[in-house]
């Protein structure tokens, strides 16, 4: 079978901080290793938040799914994966996916759905952004 190319790729390490005494990253830091990929990945579509909040626009996280499949540990490297896809008229969902390095085992797989929010309503993406740039 052959694997899927994703939109965007970023690695990282683990910092000992993150860790809870168990000795493995916490769950809740894995939620900030996809945000920070989120962001960074909007932040290569020219994308940005402080401009779009000053437009009254704002980006929201409406859902987030996470399968935590394999503990990382003090100073593991990591890769974090990204693909989007448009569900429905207003939902943007992020399958995003972490793997260690350098043998790819996988760590967590997250289903990230947001929406954009005129004045606190949900609005078509398209109204805002090219989509496009989003999309694989």
């Amino acid at each position: 079978m052959e694997q899927k190319t994703n939109q965007f790729e970023m690695e990282l390490a683990v910092r000992d901080y993150e860790l809870d005494l168990q000795g493995i990253v916490n769950n809740s830091v894995y939620q900030q290793y996809l945000e920070h990929v989120r962001h960074e990945f909007l932040a290569t579509r020219q994308i940005d938040f402080a401009q779009m909040h000053d437009q009254g626009v704002d980006m929201v996280v409406t859902s987030i799914e996470i399968q935590y499949k394999y503990p990382l540990r003090s100073r593991d490297k990591f890769v974090v994966t990204l693909n989007t896809v448009q569900e429905g008229a207003l939902k943007l969902v992020f399958e995003q996916n972490i793997y260690r390095l350098p043998d790819r085992k996988l760590v967590v797989s997250g289903k990230v759905t947001g929406v954009c929010t005129r004045n606190g309503r949900p609005i078509r993406p398209t109204d805002v952004m090219d989509v496009n740039l989003l999309l694989g």
